[in-house]
């Protein structure tokens, strides 16, 4: 079986099948889809109006390092671009700040305590989907789409997430990966849905032990680099801290070497805009760029705190006439989904729980994107700690299902030096928050986000937002009940 589009073709054995052997398996599958109905006269004649589609996910990629999106250090100047010539949101929000949770939420439109992936797919962690679930590549094959993924898939299992093609790559290389998908972009008449997934800007490929302080290197080669790169590097003390990390020369370390990283990100955007442009497909292409949740760094990733869910979101849409639109609608990842199958007309069916949000695209303020949630079950299977949020514009509520626990750490960001140095020198405060706040959870955590946007001061036990508490409680159960979270029992039982 073909898994690959391209110049060689990888079957599911491992095989090489010639260039020839894959046009001609093309043209056998073309006719098997025409007999069998889904390449039906309507939809081929159909075919040419409907846009192209591309989903770039990256990883770990926090709002915090995006020109865009106000920092005059990080070099970003392509998807700086794409938002010019796009929408930017300011208020996107994963509902899941753990990877292989989120990317559930983005292919299936639906929460992971509804899709089953409640934690990581890898190794022995082994979180799956429901195998009765119709992802997105899915329903975008059986309407007529030709789909191919590339670089971290990280969900499970293959026969809910189908792509028509695996495409080659490094994801740590990702103008490399551009490169690889050029004969699936310019391959057929027919459109493409094209999911397109660094592992840059994660956390990974050791700690730089030439630099004093050790920091990870977040995917940076020592020596070399890759292909197609040039790499950016940044010194430490240029480096723009948020708040919510301590300003350490240990932080500073690792942020520089993050920057590093994000620019390699836009560098493989850049080719990748480049590539549609060669093919002539990029007045044609809607062009999507998120990341999977926040920084991987604690406060961030794994969090429902802003830094960890409040991330980028740009979406160019050629046929748009306002560009360079910022976007203020509480939109979520389980919105994606049902607004890739809105630009593309296809129905969601019925087990989509996010709504398209298309037709707020050429808005600044759309009405009715008001309110967003959030469900987070785990990130390692030993990071057992569900949380559920409710954020309006002004006020926030976490609901600390597992707070008799000590919050849980993924392995990475435990071992990180930024939180290493914390420990080690007894600091009381980490970024905003004091260290132990940020280990010990009450069961609620409510923000007034306009006068505490960096959630400090909780109001769950003032008396003076009872009715607010009180009133959001409320949000977050129909919200449990309407999306069919288990962990509705909870309320009930403990």
């Amino acid at each position: 079986m073909m898994t690959i589009y391209g110049f060689e073709v990888t079957d599911m054995a491992g095989g090489l099948i010639s260039r020839r052997g894959f046009m001609k398996g093309c043209a056998l599958g073309a006719s098997a889809l025409v007999a069998g109905g889904l390449g039906s006269q309507r939809a081929v004649a159909g075919s040419q109006k409907r846009p192209n589609i591309v989903l770039i996910v990256s990883d770990d990629h926090g709002m915090d390092a995006l020109g865009c999106y106000g920092n005059a250090v990080i070099k970003t100047p392509n998807l700086d671009g794409l938002a010019r010539d796009g929408v930017r949101f300011t208020n996107a929000f994963c509902t899941t700040a753990s990877c292989s949770a989120s990317r559930s939420v983005i292919l299936t439109g639906m929460y992971n305590h509804a899709n089953g992936q409640y934690g990581h797919q890898h190794d022995y962690h082994h979180f799956i989907s429901f195998p009765n679930i119709k992802s997105l590549p899915v329903l975008l094959t059986e309407a007529g789409y030709r789909t191919a993924r590339i670089g971290k898939y990280h969900v499970a299992p293959d026969e809910v997430y189908k792509f028509d093609a695996a495409l080659p790559g490094n994801s740590r290389s990702p103008v490399q990966m551009a490169e690889n998908c050029r004969d699936f972009i310019a391959a057929y008449d027919k459109p493409f849905f094209l999911y397109f997934c660094t592992s840059d800007p994660h956390r990974g490929g050791g700690t730089a032990d030439e630099l004093a302080t050790n920091p990870d290197r977040f995917g940076n080669k020592a020596k070399g680099g890759y292909p197609g790169v040039e790499e950016v590097k940044y010194d430490p003390k240029d480096v723009i801290v948020p708040p919510f990390l301590p300003d350490s020369l240990e932080c500073r370390a690792e942020l520089a070497q993050y920057y590093q990283s994000v620019s390699r990100v836009d560098q493989g955007v850049g080719k990748l805009l480049s590539v549609l442009r060669d093919a002539g497909k990029d007045d044609n292409t809607i062009v999507i760029y998120i990341s999977d949740n926040g920084i991987a760094f604690p406060g961030a990733k794994t969090t429902l705190y802003e830094p960890g869910m409040n991330l980028p979101c740009i979406v160019r849409d050629p046929c748009l006439k306002r560009k360079g639109i910022t976007c203020d609608a509480l939109v979520n990842y389980a919105d994606l989904a049902p607004t890739i199958l809105d630009f593309a007309g296809v129905s969601p069916g019925g087990q989509m729980q996010g709504r398209s949000f298309k037709s707020a695209l050429g808005q600044e303020h759309p009405k009715g994107w008001d309110e967003t949630y959030a469900s987070h079950t785990f990130h390692e299977i030993t990071m057992y700690y569900p949380m559920r949020v409710v954020r309006g514009r002004r006020y926030k509520l976490i609901w600390n299902i597992a707070h008799g626990l000590d919050y849980p750490f993924a392995s990475d960001l435990w071992a990180a030096s930024t939180w290493q140095a914390t420990i080690k020198r007894g600091e009381k405060y980490y970024g905003k928050r004091t260290v132990d706040a940020y280990l010990h959870r009450p069961k609620f955590e409510l923000y007034d986000l306009e006068a505490d946007p960096h959630e400090v001061n909780n109001l769950a036990e003032d008396p003076k937002h009872a009715k607010i508490l009180a009133g959001y409680k409320a949000k977050l159960k129909a919200f449990q009940k309407r999306t069919k979270d288990p962990w509705i029992v909870k309320w009930e039982y403990e």
